[in-house]
């Protein structure tokens, strides 16, 4: 089986033209302006004008001001989606991709051409499944990547959960790449927002070691087939198949950062009641060996300060499933009380 979306606006055909709009697939521009009512009351507040923010890079980036139409799309977009979330987020900032020098022109230009190939490839028809989508960055990953395009020296952490590649949230769902976006000094968060060639994307199961695709039938990786929160690009595309055209930083009030903190606790129960250690031991019952090995290297890799505690709550939830942790959980807490 495999996923398919539909093509992005042909506003967009013209990969050569500086981006102006944000529309892909279901996330159309009309929807855009559909939803622009929702984040009306709130937008003044979260970006002026033109915030004035200190250039992330030496070149390479151009700060959008308030009236340029990309900006307020993205800004309504995201906003959008975020919904009730939408009056924590502050002093938000857009910079675009000017794809300065030579360098750029030329992965600029390898992008067109695969996506050319794409739509040879899914039929001939003119289907790329191409898609905007968010990736969870750094201010120094985001340096490194408008500097020297993606790879190793400049390729945003993950979990590895889902194999070695990148990992993107789709454009409606900016909060899966929100949570995973780590603040600088300053307590500045940074996404960005990238065009990208799906292809025909295939399965990814939780735990996969791939790194590339498992046939010349697919092209990229989703978590989801019928509605995916997770768009993989593989470690082999990074330069050909993904294109960061907008940097969207924002600063983050206590609530939101009370609500992140707050979803681990409700999604995987944490309590005084069971450690990780206990929590380990008791999944092993139930559990595969493989999986089993793959949640001690995470927690492993947590207590070596290599991924977040959220991340860490995010891979278990993926192997245990909710509903086995609350049991293990509840029985773990019944057993203390009967030896009290």
């Amino acid at each position: 089986m495999a996923y398919i979306g539909n093509q992005y606006n042909h506003l967009e055909k013209d990969l050569y033209k500086a981006p102006t709009v944000f529309s892909s697939g279901s996330t159309s521009l009309d929807t855009a302006n559909d939803k622009e009512s929702v984040v009306s009351d709130c937008e003044s507040g979260v970006s002026g004008p033109c915030f004035d923010q200190p250039s992330l890079c030496n070149n390479g980036l151009i700060q959008l001001c308030s009236g340029d139409k990309a900006h307020d799309l993205i800004t309504r977009r995201f906003l959008s989606n975020l919904g009730s979330m939408a009056v924590h987020i502050k002093d938000l900032t857009i910079q675009k991709n000017c794809f300065a020098g030579v360098t750029w022109q030329a992965r600029l230009q390898s992008f067109q051409i695969f996506n050319k190939a794409m739509e040879k490839k899914c039929g001939g028809g003119g289907d790329a499944n191409v898609k905007y989508a968010w990736c969870a960055t750094t201010r120094d990953e985001v340096c490194k990547i408008v500097e020297h395009g993606f790879g190793h020296c400049g390729l945003p952490k993950n979990s590895g959960l889902y194999g070695h590649g990148i990992y993107l949230s789709p454009d409606d769902s900016p909060m899966e790449s929100v949570k995973n976006a780590v603040a600088d000094k300053n307590g500045v968060r940074y996404l960005m927002l990238c065009r990208v060639i799906l292809g025909k994307a295939e399965l990814v199961q939780p735990g996969s070691k791939q790194c590339h695709p498992s046939s010349d039938e697919f092209d990229s990786g989703v978590d989801d087939l019928s509605s995916p929160k997770k768009y993989v690009v593989w470690s082999t595309h990074l330069n050909t198949h993904i294109l960061p055209e907008f940097i969207v930083s924002f600063r983050a009030t206590s609530s939101l950062k009370g609500f992140l903190g707050m979803q681990d606790r409700l999604k995987m129960p944490t309590s005084p009641w069971i450690s990780f250690p206990a929590l380990i031991s008791a999944l092993s019952k139930y559990l595969p060996p493989t999986a089993m090995n793959l949640i001690s290297k995470y927690y492993r890799d947590h207590k070596d300060k290599k991924i977040s505690r959220h991340e860490l709550i995010q891979l278990v939830r993926q192997f245990a499933g909710d509903k086995l942790l609350i049991a293990v959980i509840k029985s773990s807490r019944t057993k203390q009380y009967r030896h009290k």
